[in-house]
């Protein structure tokens, strides 16, 4: 048996705060991505989720959500390879009414498909080079997803508040 701890992703916004199990650890590149996408998202008014469990078993890097309700769903890429070799983002836009890619300034954005929103991001904060087109989620999709967006948010903040009890997300 296996003792040693799982990976978790680390939010950004409380550093030495786990967030969620993950599969596999995250890049530097990425996590810097993540952290710039999800400080602009803020200043937009957008809230968001790291690594957010969607109804069809994956998970979204960055799932937000705006005042009005807005869903958006923001996948970060680390470079050329890390996008060549997952291409599960088609399986996320049937959640969200706005979906990105979040990159780094190196990345090459031709590889961006064009009916995707465009993201560039460092550690400090990122740009909206491409706006995303928007698909508005069915009223009981919506619903669904946004009961999911609150138990999971207060599942974590519970974690944080009371490290020592786990309860599954």
């Amino acid at each position: 048996m296996n003792n040693s701890p799982e990976p978790v992703a680390v939010d950004p916004a409380t550093p030495s705060l786990p967030a969620v199990p993950l599969p596999r650890p995250l890049s530097d590149a990425a996590v810097a991505i993540t952290r710039g996408a999800r400080r602009m998202l803020a200043e937009r008014g957008l809230r968001g989720l790291v690594e957010f469990p969607l109804a069809n078993g994956r998970r979204a890097d960055i799932l937000a959500l705006g005042p009005d309700g807005e869903v958006t769903i923001v996948e970060v890429k680390s470079g050329a390879i890390d996008y060549k070799t997952d291409q599960k983002w088609p399986e996320y836009l049937e959640f969200c009414d706005r979906f990105y890619f979040a990159v780094g300034a190196d990345f090459p954005i031709e590889l961006i498909p064009a009916e995707c929103g465009l993201i560039i991001a460092d550690a400090f904060g990122a740009e909206i080079i491409r706006p995303a087109p928007q698909a508005k989620l069915a009223p009981a999709r919506r619903k669904a997803l946004t009961l999911r967006v609150a138990q999971v948010a207060m599942g974590r903040l519970h974690r944080v508040e009371d490290p020592s009890f786990r309860i599954a997300e």
